[in-house]
This record gives structure tokens, sequence and C-alpha cells, in this order.
């Protein structure tokens, strides 16, 4: 997803410099430069530099952290490091809690949150990404001091290509997305399919839709101001526009590597044993998924 966001940024004008720790990679972007294959066919991209050395994004006016979010809270106190007060930081990541994990290093002020919808992004090969769609980045502001900022940033994004639209509530911003994420990750996962082979399965996606309504059940709980009446018609319509994607979670265990379960589904189960709510179909998911990824190295 970073590399999406930085290449559209850089073919617009932009000066980007892309921060990894994927030597090839990295090295694949510096000497090819970086293919992006996507609904507007396969571009590639020359202006751009790669490095996996994060003091080279020192004099950015603008950082993008788009990392797992297990990464988010080590990102930023590296960031806090140099960044300059009139710098401002988007975190986009899926779950909860990425906002927070900032702001322990970086003022409230300097933080954007954003939220992706509809793009189901993967890497074909170092230097290659793939994305199904590109349907919405939602950014909004941790203050409300920060709406200037945020819809400045705005602007710099639709100018890139990206349909983008700002929210004041960055609470709804988040939760909406959360649902969606809960509703698809661990199911495909666990079930190992792609969000329409799901949808398509009866069986599978009440198992789906349990997880679903186990997070938006606290979310109400919370108070979260969702936008919508019917969740499931939501996650429906969410899912509909990228029925070949395969979720982030279940593109990490193609890999054999880790997942963000504990800030996606395993969130609903902290969330559920905090505020006494039950929540048997995403710990069951969880329970599994855990059990798999104590066989991975990383």
């Amino acid at each position: 997803m970073g590399s999406i966001y930085g290449g559209l940024l850089a073919q617009s004008g932009n000066k980007v410099t892309l921060i990894d720790t994927w030597t090839a990679h990295i090295d694949g972007i510096n000497k090819r430069g970086l293919k992006i294959d996507g609904p507007n066919g396969l571009q590639t991209i020359k202006n751009v530099f790669a490095s996996n050395n994060i003091n080279n994004a020192a004099s950015s006016d603008l950082i993008i952290i788009a990392t797992k979010a297990s990464k988010v809270e080590e990102v930023a106190e590296q960031i806090s490091t140099f960044i300059s007060k009139n710098s401002v930081v988007l975190t986009i990541q899926n779950g909860l809690g990425s906002a927070e994990k900032v702001a322990k290093f970086i003022g409230r002020e300097q933080i954007l949150l954003g939220v992706a919808d509809g793009f189901g992004a993967s890497v074909m090969k170092p230097g290659h990404i793939h994305h199904n769609a590109m349907k919405l980045i939602r950014i909004g502001s941790l203050k409300k001091s920060g709406n200037k900022k945020a819809l400045k940033i705005c602007r710099l994004w639709e100018n890139a290509g990206f349909k983008v639209k700002t929210f004041s509530d960055i609470e709804r911003l988040v939760w909406e997305k959360f649902i969606c994420n809960v509703t698809f990750s661990a199911p495909c996962t666990v079930f190992n399919c792609r969000i329409g082979e799901l949808m398509d399965s009866r069986e599978l996606w009440e198992i789906a839709l349990g997880c679903m309504r186990e997070a938006y059940d606290i979310g109400q709980k919370r108070k979260i101001s969702f936008s919508f009446d019917n969740p499931e018609t939501y996650v429906s319509e969410f899912g509909e526009k990228m029925p070949m994607a395969k979720p982030s979670m279940l593109l990490d265990h193609d890999n054999g590597q880790r997942s963000e379960i504990d800030f996606i589904n395993g969130m609903v189960v902290t969330l559920g044993i905090d505020m006494g709510i039950k929540t048997p179909y995403n710990q069951t998911l969880c329970a599994i998924i855990s059990s798999r990824e104590a066989s991975f190295k990383s």
C-alpha cells in the first residue's frame, strides 16, 4: 500500500522517498522504477527513490506510515527524532489504535489518520505492486484544529489521482473500516478464500457476519455514530467492490508471516472482555489463526 501511495504521489510531481526494510524491493525500485499494476493498467514510475534508512525522510513535509499495525509505534519513535514542527504524519493501518501509538511520540496536532477503502494491494515481486481497485481514502485529524491540514493533504492526494474525503468524526472513520476488516480478515484467512468466495458460501458468510455483528455491537456500546443502520448491507457492499481480493491477513499467511490479528479480530475479543460482551465468533477464529502463526518464523 505504501508503494501505491508514494508512487502515485511521485507521478503527480511530488518528491517522494520510500522507506522499507526489504532490500530486494528497494533495489528493484531504484534500478528499474516502481511498477504499479491496477485497474488503469501497468505504470512504471521512475522519479521515486527508495531506501532502508528512515533518516532519508527527515526533510519531508508529509510522512505516511503505511506499516503493519505492530510496527507503528517503533516507526513513530524513529520519526520523532527528526520531524519538524510544520510536518504532518499521516498513519494508515488496518485495525484500531494506530493514531494513539503515534501520539506517544508526536504532537496530536501534527497527526492525521487515514483509512483506505477498496484497495486490496499485494506484491507481485520486488519493485512490482498490484492492486484490484482504488475506491476511497478517508482522512481525519486527531484534533479539530487540524482540519485545515487535513483539507490541504486531501487536495494533494486528489491531484495524484486518489478519491479522497475528509472526516471530522475520526472515531466513525476508524470504526466503519474496522468492522469491514473484522468481517473479511480472519474468516478469509481461516477458510483460505478470496472475498467473493467467502460471500458466495452461505455457511462461511454467516460466520463472517457473526464476527462483524460482535464488532458492531461493541461499537454501538461505545456510542460510535455509524453512518448506516444496516451493518450487513454496509459490509456486503464493501466486499462486492473487490471479490477477487485477498485480505492482507491472508496474504501474510500465504507468505508464512504473522498477521495483524491482534489489532483486528483480536481487538474485538479484547474490547469484548473489557466491556463484558461475549465474542465467540472472533474468539474462535483468533484461536485458529494464533495456533497457525505459532509455527511461523516471522
